[in-house]
């Protein structure tokens, strides 16, 4: 008798759904090469103008249609890491505790809690962060810093308040939810053996965590950590509201600063002429495959730690 694929035995309707959901997942991937390739035709004119010198150059001048991004890619940089720096010790924190050891009582409504900062638009962060954390920050965080740390130049200057300091600050709060309550739902699906095994060999509660939960879950805590890097990459409103929005690098986090998404939302309604556009339509560009190239590399990252534990665990 002739073979017959597995396809063939399976009803018309269960075809058509699974050919419905294959599509739908094909979907997305279209949808990033048309994104990358609508973004790259459209910033054409730019890239032939000012080609690699653009990524390189500091210069922002649209009187004389003179443009170098690499200031604002510094601070998208800087504050992005600075924020996930600042946020991925409390957000470990906070996960730890929901999953470990909090009261069955408490954990719910924590949680809900914590979970609910993630729902607050952007730009209330923004409006806070301008009339609440700014103003801590000018009058208590800078001039402790440099107290204490001047030797350093990351926290030399005039204390302005708003800043690349200011933009980590929030950013830092706005991805604590993301990767803390990613994080809690990884380390409630470790299994209970793992601790009940270590537990038995006489471990401490601290080191059952370290030793068998956290590591049993990092590669779901990487996922999490990975977006909230990627929502802080792109935040637009908030950042804005509290970086200075002034194109240059320095050293200093007490001095103002710019990221592509805000140089993005300030000027692309002021942009009036052909070649100013395109520029900012690079800039979206290179933010694109910045995430891109970041959540590619973390898959990689993920992949060879998942195959070492399956490695171990084989031998």
């Amino acid at each position: 008798m002739a073979y017959r694929s597995r396809s063939e035995h399976r009803p018309w309707g269960e075809q058509l759904f699974g050919g419905l959901t294959l599509a739908a997942a094909l979907a997305i991937l279209v949808l990033a090469v048309l994104l990358g390739y609508i973004l790259a035709d459209a910033a054409q004119p730019a890239m032939h103008k000012f080609g690699w010198r653009f990524l390189v150059t500091s210069r922002w001048d649209p009187v004389h249609e003179v443009f170098g991004a690499l200031p604002v890619i510094y601070g998208t940089i800087v504050s992005s890491f600075l924020a996930l720096l600042l946020a991925l010790p409390l957000s470990l924190g906070i996960a730890i505790y929901l999953a470990e050891l909090a009261p069955l009582w408490l954990r719910v409504p924590l949680s809900f809690l914590v979970e609910l900062l993630a729902a607050i638009p952007s730009v209330v962060y923004g409006l806070w962060g301008l009339f609440v954390l700014v103003p801590w920050v000018r009058d208590s965080v800078e001039p402790f810093l440099a107290r204490y740390l001047g030797f350093l130049p990351f926290f030399r200057g005039p204390f302005y308040g708003v800043g690349m300091l200011a933009a980590g600050f929030i950013l830092a709060i706005m991805i604590l939810p993301t990767i803390s309550s990613i994080s809690r739902e990884v380390l409630l699906a470790v299994p209970n053996s793992q601790r009940e095994a270590l537990l038995a060999l006489g471990a401490t509660r601290w080191e059952t965590i370290r030793l068998a939960v956290l590591p049993y879950g990092r590669q779901g805590i990487l996922g999490a950590v990975i977006l909230g890097l990627g929502r802080a990459l792109g935040e637009t409103m908030a950042v804005t509201m509290v970086i200075g929005n002034r194109a240059e690098i320095s050293v200093s986090l007490f001095a103002f600063g710019q990221t592509m998404a805000s140089l993005i939302v300030n000027e692309f309604s002021e942009a009036f002429s052909a070649i100013h556009t395109a520029v900012l339509l690079e800039v979206g560009l290179i933010l694109f495959l910045i995430t891109l190239t970041l959540n590619i590399l973390a898959r990689l990252l993920v992949w060879r730690v998942a195959k070492g534990m399956e490695g171990a665990s084989g031998q």
